[in-house]
């Protein structure tokens, strides 16, 4: 069952939620936890968005969902980043194992897809790597294109563009 309770999203034992940054400390361990299964552990902090949420990515325009898991734990998240006034990035999407194969990733990219309408980007691009095989099937199945020739980030070996408008 879903409902809309807010901004928040119910869907059976799972709650879609935005995130503050009082989630950082969990958000990180999901994405660092879905970044070791598949030995993309990279090497630095990288991760400084994860700081500080609300001025990364909500007061820029953009989006940070968080996956709640009946008991309170934090399974999995997804962040909107605007990039300039018409592109945005979908970022930091993992899914904790447990959480897998129920639509949440789906859910997620959704939302924040909804967002960057909402938000007048005409552009979402992803970075990923070519391991996440789950993660590109869905992109491609919401019209994601693999771009070439782009400068990647470190852990990435791929790039897709969705165009909105």
């Amino acid at each position: 069952m879903r409902t809309e309770t807010g901004r928040a999203i119910v869907t059976g034992p799972f709650q879609i939620r935005m995130a503050s940054n009082a989630d950082s400390g969990a958000i990180r361990a999901v994405v660092h936890a879905g970044r070791a299964e598949y030995s993309l552990v990279e090497p630095g902090r990288l991760d400084a968005d994860l700081d500080d949420i609300e001025q990364h990515y909500l007061m820029q325009g953009g989006s940070f969902e968080v996956v709640v898991a009946g008991d309170g734990r934090i399974i999995g998240c997804a962040g909107l980043r605007p990039m300039g006034d018409c592109r945005a990035e979908l970022c930091k999407m993992y899914l904790a194992k447990e959480a897998r194969g129920r639509g949440l990733g789906r859910q997620l990219l959704e939302n924040a897809l909804a967002a960057a309408r909402s938000a007048g980007f005409r552009e979402v691009w992803a970075e990923t790597n070519s391991v996440l095989t789950s993660a590109i099937r869905l992109y491609k199945r919401y019209g994601f294109e693999l771009l070439s020739g782009q400068q990647l980030s470190m852990q990435c070996d791929e790039a897709y563009v969705l165009r909105l408008f």
